[in-house]
């Protein structure tokens, strides 16, 4: 691992554990570089403020968790390695969510839980070969959407699920619409029926 890379992780753990104990608002970088025993021009260097080492920590470990999730058949992994990190980071999640603000977190979590959508759908439309592009894009797009307010509504508290019951309720969620999308287009291809069992 480089140098400059070990710094930003060494950064992004303060700050995480900084996170749980207080509002992002009130961490100084001072504070964050003090606890690194760093020194303050060692910052600069990598970021730009708190914020922009905040959006790296979320990016670095978002790239880390969907790293081997690529697969329609492991999208559920993905998504539940999602789970357990917010689950496991909950303090921290929430502490960014009121931070950052509804739209960036959600933007964030968009972008994470759309590639893992967006690979499960393509290969769906790929099998049943009905999909147009312009409509694949919209289901895309509107299944992540519903995903990342159901995740941060479940973060927040507003749904008692466990991890596993929250997994299989969006499982459920994305089955029955692509059996509807399905309908629709008059797939009757069983190929489809098995990539969503």
């Amino acid at each position: 691992m480089k140098k400059s890379e070990k710094t930003k992780r060494q950064l992004a753990s303060v700050l995480k554990d900084l996170m749980v104990l207080k509002p992002l608002e009130k961490i100084s970088i001072q504070e964050v570089m003090e606890k690194a025993q760093l020194n303050r021009q060692t910052f600069y260097y990598h970021f730009e403020d708190i914020y922009d080492l905040l959006k790296w920590t979320l990016e670095r470990e978002a790239i880390e968790l969907l790293d081997d999730y690529k697969d329609e058949s492991l999208w559920q992994e993905g998504y539940r390695d999602i789970i357990l990190y917010l689950e496991k980071n909950r303090a921290f999640a929430l502490n960014a969510i009121n931070s950052m603000g509804h739209e960036h977190f959600n933007r964030f979590f968009h972008q994470e839980i759309y590639s893992i959508i967006e690979d499960f759908v393509k290969q769906i439309a790929e099998m049943c070969q009905e999909m147009e592009k312009k409509y694949l894009s919209f289901v895309t797009h509107f299944f992540t959407v519903s995903i990342t307010a159901v995740t941060i509504s479940w973060l927040q508290g507003e749904l008692d699920f466990s991890v596993e019951e929250l997994i299989q309720m969006v499982d459920r969620f994305l089955s029955d619409h692509l059996e509807g999308t399905k309908t629709l287009y008059g797939v009757n291809n069983t190929s489809c029926l098995k990539a969503i069992d």
